[in-house]
């Protein structure tokens, strides 16, 4: 069976591709970071014991910021495949750490190509690398934006994928590996992180509809984001490691909405009136701002087959459903005494 290793798999699309390739067939190996407390509750479900013979899902302790530990992993697990979804991915913490961005979504992605070029010199073997780039790269960019636009980023965390990007292309054009870069716009599901906006919003309306919260703080509304879902771009990257040969392919759903447009849809859902609840806090808005993203998928529709397959109104339902089941849980532990549980922490 092939092998595949893959950086942030506890991520939210680290566990939809774990799912997607141990059902094609793969043994899947991810790459985890140590902590004192377990953040795999996004692949419990995908988890054997090692010692089962059925167990097609290992965990690896290592870090994109450990050159050493990556050469030590990709040599243990000699995967024919590598996805690196590893990344400090939040665009608003970017600017209070744009070090420590630059660090492992930069320099960590070439860290984690030179552990794989010593590692095809040294045994001979071929591996595919993937790298996961994003949307915020384009910037400032006019929209449609296509794998032909110049990229302009607003950000540390977009200076840093823009960086990761060259890396792999000059690693492809200079030494022959099998790299691509997936520019994938943004891409949402119920496993998105919490201070991620779109979980904010589903989150709070959950909550505002059992009577959990009242308030809902965010910051620019007007902002536009090509959103698709999370579960369906990881097939487009799994496409893009088959191919004959390696490119870079923007994922996109070729729509894009407000903030305020995603904003009524979830509380719609729950028949209620957004502005009675919503305020605007300065502290959640950017030093500079991406206006409008809108991504052009002709290539990657026509090169990989690949066209998305959850529409917006879905996503959004999809979300609040799931985030209206974890407020019910929440409202029947407070009412039976046990205080606010896990899930009800306070809105960042």
């Amino acid at each position: 069976m092939k092998r595949a290793l893959v950086t942030g798999i506890t991520g939210q699309d680290g566990s939809y591709l774990a799912e997607l390739l141990i059902a094609k067939g793969y043994e899947v190996h991810g790459l985890v970071r140590r902590a004192s407390t377990f953040n795999t509750g996004r692949i419990d479900h995908l988890y054997r014991d090692p010692h089962d013979t059925r167990a097609r899902l290992f965990l690896h302790h290592g870090d994109l910021a450990d050159g050493t530990g990556l050469r030590r992993v990709v040599e243990k697990v000699a995967p024919d495949e590598v996805y690196n979804l590893g990344a400090q991915s939040h665009v608003r913490v970017s600017f209070d750490q744009p070090e420590y961005t630059a660090d492992i979504d930069a320099t960590g992605t070439l860290r984690l190509l030179e552990a794989v070029r010593d590692s095809m010199r040294g045994s001979g073997r071929k591996i595919r690398f993937y790298q996961a780039g994003s949307s915020e790269m384009f910037g400032a960019a006019p929209p449609p934006q296509s794998e032909k636009t110049n990229f302009h980023p607003r950000s540390p965390y977009a200076v840093s994928k823009v960086a990761a990007h060259w890396h792999v292309v000059n690693c492809r054009e200079s030494y022959g590996i099998f790299a691509v870069n997936g520019i994938l716009f943004n891409h949402e599901s119920p496993r998105r992180g919490e201070t991620f906006v779109t979980r904010k919003i589903t989150r709070a309306a959950a909550r505002i509809k059992l009577g959990l919260q009242d308030k809902l703080y965010l910051g620019n509304l007007d902002a536009r984001r090509d959103w698709g879902f999370a579960g369906d771009y990881v097939d487009a990257m799994w496409r893009m490691l088959q191919l004959e040969t390696a490119d870079d392919y923007v994922v996109a759903t070729g729509e894009s909405r407000s903030v305020r447009e995603f904003l009524e849809s979830a509380f719609r859902h729950f028949e209620l009136d957004w502005r009675a609840h919503v305020e605007i806090d300065p502290r959640y808005f950017r030093p500079s701002e991406v206006d409008h993203l809108l991504g052009d998928a002709g290539k990657a529709k026509a090169a990989l087959g690949w066209s998305p397959g959850v529409d917006f109104g879905r996503l959004v339902t999809m979300m609040a459903e799931h985030d209206f089941e974890i407020a019910r849980q929440e409202r029947t532990l407070k009412n039976a005494g046990h205080g606010t549980a896990p899930m009800g922490r306070p809105v960042l």
